[in-house]
């Protein structure tokens, strides 16, 4: 089974299980799988009762797992179990598929139900059919960026500021013949810091390629200074391709910009182009960059190493963004995963919104690493 598209959608369970309070972590999805592999995967009750004895460590639990069960396994009711004793009205069994609650204003109300683009959100873009990633496009769309900010040289105006403001008190003590009895102070003003994206489209990114762009775009539409790129075997920048307001047009001028999309992957020597042609153009100094890769590279791994490196001597900070360590059982074993590491201030997830709203939270309050 590892390995498999199963494989993906059960991590995923286990990252719903998680939001929804269960302890559910590494070692019990490595049981569930264990399990799994000694069951018929075709027959629903098999998969629902191994995960769930597997999975579900507390009795209090149970109702949160049937429901997660439910509405993450299409299809796959959870089984009842033989009442014992007769039940007063409104009562509901452990391990039953979850019932209507008491009625409130002559309606019923869905004891813990959850909304779809809640179970959305934590959804593997990989495992995603056609018509659940059209609606995941409407959620990263609506993902507010957060840009990371820094301090100006410019003073403004400010009563807590520490900074006398002396033009003001100039002006002002002329209407008290010179006396400066009214002070203003002024502060350092802050504004959006360069934010730089660069997505890898190789084929081994494909299943997360044009999520990560719909994010690309989201975040060249929060204003000026952001840049974004693309490579697979070679470099390309598409930050004019994104600067249309509809998604759908700038992803089509986009896919036209890119001749590589889902072929090989260079990673150091489209990290050398970056940095040979844009970072001498100063884009890079004081900027956070973001690279959202898998790390798989067909080169040798020093490449990355040495660009990696470079980029980081410039940059304010490199945040990795690396679709794979959604997986609860990832490990940054690729060659070039490895080289890039040291050179990184955030290592990320990105596999569903939710991780993409991570990211946002993690870009609005970043820090310089050698601040931290």
């Amino acid at each position: 089974m590892r390995g498999s598209p199963f494989v993906t959608h059960l991590v995923a369970f286990g990252r719903v299980l998680r939001e929804a309070g269960l302890e559910v972590g590494p070692g019990r999805l490595a049981d569930a799988l264990r399990g799994l592999d000694a069951v018929v995967l075709a027959r629903p009750d098999d998969v629902y009762w191994t995960l769930r004895q597997t999975l579900v460590a507390r009795a209090d639990d149970l109702d949160a797992f049937d429901r997660a069960f439910a509405a993450w396994f299409r299809g796959l009711a959870a089984p009842r179990e033989p009442a014992a004793v007769p039940r007063r009205q409104g009562e509901r069994r452990k391990g039953a598929p979850p019932a209507p609650g008491p009625e409130i204003d002559g309606g019923e109300t869905m004891l813990g139900a959850w909304s779809d683009d809640e179970l959305l959100r934590t959804k593997d873009f990989a495992a995603m059919s056609p018509d659940e990633f059209a609606r995941a496009r409407r959620l990263i769309k609506e993902i507010g960026i957060a840009r990371p900010r820094r301090r100006t040289r410019r003073l403004r105006r400010d009563a807590r500021g520490r900074t006398l403001d002396v033009r003001a008190l100039v002006r002002a003590s002329l209407a008290t013949g010179g006396d400066p009895a009214h002070r203003e102070f002024r502060s350092r003003t802050s504004a959006p810091r360069k934010l730089v994206l660069v997505l890898d489209v190789s084929g081994s990114m494909e299943a997360y390629a044009r999520a990560l762009l719909l994010y690309l775009h989201a975040a060249r539409g929060s204003g000026r200074g952001v840049e974004t790129f693309v490579f697979g075997t070679r470099l390309s920048r598409i930050t004019h391709e994104l600067g249309a307001h509809d998604p759908d047009a700038a992803l089509k001028a986009a896919a036209a910009r890119v001749q590589d999309w889902s072929g090989g992957t260079r990673i150091g020597a489209s990290l050398k182009s970056y940095n040979d042609e844009w970072g001498r153009r100063a884009l890079t100094r004081g900027a956070v960059v973001v690279i959202l890769s898998d790390g798989c590279e067909r080169g040798e791994p020093q490449p990355i190493a040495f660009e990696m490196a470079r980029l980081a001597r410039q940059a304010f900070a490199v945040v990795w963004v690396n679709p794979l360590k959604g997986n609860a059982l990832y490990e940054p074993l690729a060659g070039g995963m490895r080289a890039a590491l040291p050179s990184v201030d955030r290592f990320l997830a990105g596999h569903d919104v939710a991780s993409l709203e991570a990211l946002g939270r993690v870009l609005a309050g970043i820090e310089h690493r050698h601040a931290a």
